[in-house]
C-alpha cells in the first residue's frame, strides 16, 4: 500500500506540472497578454507603449523562464526605470526590488492587478467561503442520496423503487441554473421563505436565510446521481449468493441488509461520491454566480473576465490538486473497501 501511494503521488506532480503548464501557455496568449496591458494603461494606448508596459513588466522573456519563476524555481527579477533604478512590477504587492525566489514553491502566487494584492489574499478567503458551502452540500447530499438508493435497491420492482427512480432520474436532468431559478421563483419570489442572493452570505455572515438556496441547488443535482449509483449497486448485491445463505439462515432482512450488503454495495458509491468534489468545483462557477456568493467560483468568473492572469493560474492549479487528490483518496478508499484491491 505504502508503494502504491508513492507511486500515485509521483503521477500527482507530473501531472500537475503538465497541466499547469498547459494552462500558463494558454493565459499567456498574446491576446490575453494586450488585454491585460490595455487594462492597466488605457484603451487608447498606443502599439508601442503596450508592448514597452509588457517588455517592462518581463511578460517578453522566456516561456519556460516565466514558468520557472511562476513555479519558483527561477529568480524574479524587478523592473528598471528611465534612471535605472529598480522598481517592484505591481506596487500594490509590496515585491522587492531585487533578484528573488517568489513562486508556488515558495508559497507566492503573484499579484492580482483586478483585486490589487496579493493572489493569495484573494484565492484561500474565497476557498474558504466555498469550503463551507461544499460541505454543507456533501452533509445534505450524501446521507439523503445514499438512503434513497438502500431503499430503492432494497426493494427492486416495487413502486417504492419506482418512484425513487423517477425522482432521482428527474433531479440528475435538471441543470444547477435551471433548478437554481425554479428555487428563486418558489421559495424567494413566491413564498418569501429565502434570500435569493447569498452575496450578504459572505459579507455579514452565513444564515440559514441566505445560505439555503445555493445549498439545495448543489445538492439536489447530485442526489438524484448517487442515489441511482447506490441503487444500481445494492441490486447487485442483493442477488448474490451469500446473501440467500445468510436469508436461509433465518437472518432478518433489516440484519442481512445492515451486517452483509451495506459495506459492499457502498463500494461503488464512494468512488462516486469522491468524484463529486471535482464536480462541485465546476458546479460552484454557476450557483456562485447566480446567487453572488463570494467563493472560488465567482473569483474564477473576475480573473477570466478582467484577464487577471496570476489569479487565473493561482486557481488553475487549486482545481488541479482538488481533481488529483480526491482522485487519490477514491483509490485508497476503494482499495479499503474491497481486499481484494490490496490483495492485487
Amino acid at each position: 500500500m505504502f508503494a502504491f501511494i508513492i507511486r500515485r503521488l509521483g503521477t500527482m506532480v507530473l501531472t500537475m506540472l503538465c497541466l499547469t503548464m498547459v494552462v500558463f501557455f494558454m493565459v499567456n496568449l498574446e491576446p490575453n497578454l494586450k488585454k491585460l496591458a490595455i487594462s492597466q494603461l488605457d484603451m487608447r494606448s498606443p502599439a508601442d507603449q503596450i508592448e514597452s508596459w509588457l517588455v517592462k513588466n518581463g511578460y517578453r522573456q522566456n516561456f519556460f523562464v516565466r514558468y520557472g519563476q511562476w513555479i519558483g524555481v527561477v529568480k524574479k527579477q524587478p523592473n528598471i526605470d528611465a534612471t535605472g533604478k529598480a522598481i517592484p512590477r505591481f506596487s500594490f504587492c509590496n515585491e522587492p526590488t531585487e533578484p528573488y525566489y517568489g513562486g508556488v514553491l515558495e508559497g507566492d502566487f503573484g499579484c492580482s492587478t483586478k483585486f490589487k494584492t496579493k493572489v493569495a489574499n484573494k484565492l484561500f478567503p474565497a476557498l474558504g467561503a466555498t469550503g463551507i458551502l461544499m460541505f454543507w452540500v456533501m452533509v445534505t447530499m450524501v446521507p439523503i442520496a445514499l438512503l434513497i438508493g438502500i431503499l430503492a435497491g432494497m426493494r427492486e420492482g416495487t413502486r417504492t423503487d419506482r418512484t425513487l427512480s423517477v425522482a432521482s432520474i428527474a433531479t440528475t436532468a435538471t441543470p444547477e441554473y435551471v433548478s437554481g431559478i425554479i428555487f428563486t421563483v418558489i421559495f424567494a419570489s413566491w413564498l418569501g421563505w429565502l434570500n435569493g442572493s447569498a452575496a450578504t452570505a459572505t459579507a455579514q455572515g452565513i444564515t440559514f436565510y441566505n445560505f439555503t438556496l445555493p445549498v439545495m441547488t448543489m445538492a439536489i443535482y447530485g442526489i438524484g446521481y448517487i442515489a441511482r449509483m447506490t441503487r444500481a449497486s445494492m441490486v447487485e448485491v442483493m442477488t448474490q449468493q451469500y446473501i440467500r445463505t445468510a436469508r436461509l439462515k433465518g437472518l432478518s432482512f433489516s440484519s442481512v441488509v445492515i451486517k452483509h450488503a451495506l459495506r459492499n454495495a457502498l463500494i461503488a458509491p464512494f468512488t462516486v461520491i469522491m468524484l463529486q468534489f471535482p464536480w462541485l468545483l465546476t458546479g460552484v462557477v454557476i450557483v456562485e454566480v447566480m446567487f453572488r456568493y463570494q467563493g472560488f467560483g465567482y473569483t474564477l468568473v473576475e480573473a477570466a473576465g478582467n484577464n487577471d492572469i496570476d489569479l487565473l493560474l493561482g486557481c488553475s492549479l487549486v482545481s488541479v490538486f482538488v481533481v488529483l487528490f480526491t482522485q487519490l483518496i477514491s483509490d485508497l478508499g476503494y482499495a479499503y473497501l474491497n481486499p481484494r484491491i490490496r490483495v492485487q
